[in-house]
């Protein structure tokens, strides 16, 4: 073979490597990319938790669970209360706080459910382990829709609320397959909002849906207070542990 043969050869060759490197490191890049931008959608469904650092009683900027406290909130003649209780349950491997809710139309009970809460001491994430439900007709209980507990078939905890909200953050709030899917994301830190109870700065706006159902839900929340607005629900009055 001549030199010049031999030089052609070459050539080609090193053209043939760099082809094929450019090739995998396009392949290497592509997926990176892909997952990063898969990554920034994502709702998040799983919490590095330590469950002993878990307390049944607290408060973060926006969700109070300390016993004795109550949250009044009404839609025309309807009403919904939310009172911390001075009960406990074991859900999970967790003792958690009963937080009460109890819901009135046209003068009639419509639901009452026991919902099971349990706060963070370092972070003050506020983490949801399900709740009871009792469901009225007529002053009778009908059913017991959307029940669910975690550890209990498949079902696990999920994030209420975090100890300090970023916008853009979305997150599980129910993680009970074909019962309970709610999750939220978080709109605002920043908003004014009035209600009967009174006038609230810098309240946390979420946005809550369901991986179970369409359409979404706005929730409004005041610091050192806790919910402003569920639905047609507004905060009338604020009742606090003496």
């Amino acid at each position: 073979m001549t030199s010049k043969k031999r030089l052609v050869l070459c050539s080609l060759a090193v053209l043939a490597a760099a082809l094929v490197a450019s090739a995998m490191y396009a392949k290497d890049e592509e997926p990176k990319a892909a997952k990063g931008d898969a990554a920034a959608g994502k709702w998040r469904d799983t919490f590095t938790v330590d469950k002993a650092n878990l307390a049944d009683t607290g408060k973060s900027t926006y969700f109070i669970l300390e016993p004795g406290y109550r949250l009044v909130l009404q839609d025309g003649k309807d009403t919904l209360i939310i009172t911390v209780l001075a009960e406990t349950k074991v859900v999970d491997g967790v003792k958690t706080r009963v937080v009460e809710e109890r819901e009135t139309k046209n003068g009639q009970l419509a639901e009452v459910s026991r919902n099971y809460f349990a706060i963070d001491k370092t972070t003050k994430d506020v983490y949801y382990f399900g709740e009871d439900v009792d469901n009225y007709k007529d002053g009778k209980v009908t059913d017991h829709e959307g029940v669910w507990l975690a550890g209990v078939k498949g079902a696990r905890f999920g994030l209420l609320m975090p100890g300090t909200p970023k916008v853009g953050d979305k997150y599980y709030q129910e993680i009970a397959p074909k019962v309970a899917m709610d999750r939220a994301e978080v709109v605002s830190v920043e908003e004014e909002f009035k209600t009967p109870a009174g006038t609230y700065k810098n309240c946390l706006h979420t946005r809550e849906s369901s991986a179970l159902e369409s359409g979404s839900e706005d929730k409004w929340y005041a610091p050192g207070v806790g919910l402003l607005k569920d639905g047609g629900f507004v905060l009338a009055k604020v009742e606090k542990p003496n």
